[in-house]
């Protein structure tokens, strides 16, 4: 049977709590490999591994127990391994690595934030920021509604503003929020988003950066920012794929 693998800690993490349990269905018991100074959390695999929500809960949900106290280097959902000896094998041959990662990501945690427009509040900006968008609307309305050249010619405009605005406004969320963290990065990939970046900061300036992402928000009314958090550090994990 095949080891899921949740995250790595030091060799001398506390305890896992009692009766934590993990992906399957029924919920397969969490335990710990130990070798080269570190340990694996570590749970059997179920014969068909998909990224149910339930599963994915439960990844989540262990790696928050065991980062509770202390640090732990989290894998994604899925990662694998042949068995628990392949899991022990890799932990030795790569224990430096893992160990520096560990140190670098103690007391760290992520968020990712993601944005995208109000529909009608950029539409507005477009129109307030662009002459020509302005008198081209003013005269197709005054004509009842304009030529075909001319409502062509300003979906075309509109358009263009849109995507300059969503340029803009992409540059000006990095740049208001990336002072306030450690380090950034792009999100895990997803479609429908003109800002998806994940943040590294330290756990206790959550709350200055929360205050940030509010300040933002409130001067920038068309967006729809969204943020969630605290995660483990996810995207800034340089791991050894744990796989044999």
């Amino acid at each position: 049977m095949s080891t899921y693998v949740y995250g790595i800690v030091r060799a001398g993490h506390q305890e896992l709590p009692d009766g934590l349990a993990g992906i399957g269905d029924p919920p397969n018991p969490v335990r710990t490999l130990h070798a080269g100074g570190l340990a694996a959390v570590v749970s059997d695999s179920p014969a068909e591994l998909r990224p149910k929500r339930r599963d994915l809960l439960a990844h989540q949900h262990v790696l928050t127990e065991v980062g509770a106290s202390g640090a732990v280097l989290p894998l994604r959902f899925g990662s694998l391994s042949a068995d628990d000896d392949a899991v022990r094998t890799v932990l030795t041959e790569h224990a430096e690595h893992y160990a520096e990662q560990l140190g670098r990501l103690d007391g760290r945690v992520e968020y990712n934030v993601k944005a995208v427009h109000h529909e009608e509040a950029v539409l507005r900006l477009v129109v307030e920021e662009n002459s020509e968008v302005r008198a081209l609307t003013e005269a197709n309305r005054a004509s009842g509604g304009g030529s075909y050249q001319d409502r062509l010619r300003l979906g075309e405009l509109v358009a263009g503003g849109v995507k300059a605005r969503e340029v803009h406004d992409a540059k000006a969320v990095e740049e208001a929020l990336a002072p306030h963290a450690e380090q950034h990065s792009p999100g895990p990939e997803t479609s429908g988003w003109l800002v998806n970046l994940s943040f590294l900061l330290d756990r206790e300036k959550a709350a200055g950066f929360l205050e940030a992402i509010e300040e933002f928000r409130k001067a920038n009314p068309q967006l729809d920012l969204h943020a969630t958090g605290p995660l483990p550090p996810y995207s800034f994990v340089t791991t050894v794929q744990a796989t044999a």
